[in-house]
């Protein structure tokens, strides 16, 4: 006599076992440690240039570019995405998930010092900010 006919004359035992293992399911899923809001670190960078009374399509030509060529060289780069406004640009760097966030401001710190786009007249402050909450220092 195989199990599956001795089930189908007496359902009472792999009814009861099926409620155990259900239970016994349950209780293990709401035990499992998951984290509703895993602790991500993106690495993600913002250049903010200010620059009072200039227009968009100019800071695009003056600033902008120039901080995207900067920062283009860098290795981990993911995504560059730049926004304007009339007096302000902001160049947020996207950097790969393996690169720690710390290496990625150091570089694009290291990169804007060293070509130095900002040299020019007008430009009132320039920051240098990550993900986290606070600044990452200025340039």
């Amino acid at each position: 006599m195989n199990f599956s006919a001795w089930s189908i004359r007496n359902p009472i035992a792999p009814i009861l076992a099926f409620f155990m293992l259900m239970v016994l399911g349950w209780q293990s899923f709401n035990t499992l440690p998951i984290t509703r809001f895993p602790n991500i670190d993106v690495p993600l960078v913002a250049v903010t240039v200010t620059q009072p009374g200039a227009a968009p399509a100019e800071l695009e030509t003056q600033v902008t570019k120039k901080i995207e060529d900067a920062v283009a060289g860098i290795t981990g780069v993911k995504n560059i995405v730049s926004n304007l406004s009339d007096g302000v640009s902001t160049t947020a760097v996207e950097f790969r998930m393996e690169v720690p966030t710390d290496k990625a401001v150091q570089d694009v710190k290291r990169d804007m010092e060293s070509d130095r786009p900002m040299d020019l007249a007008g430009v009132r402050r320039c920051g240098l900010w990550q993900n986290r909450s606070g600044a990452a220092g200025g340039v």
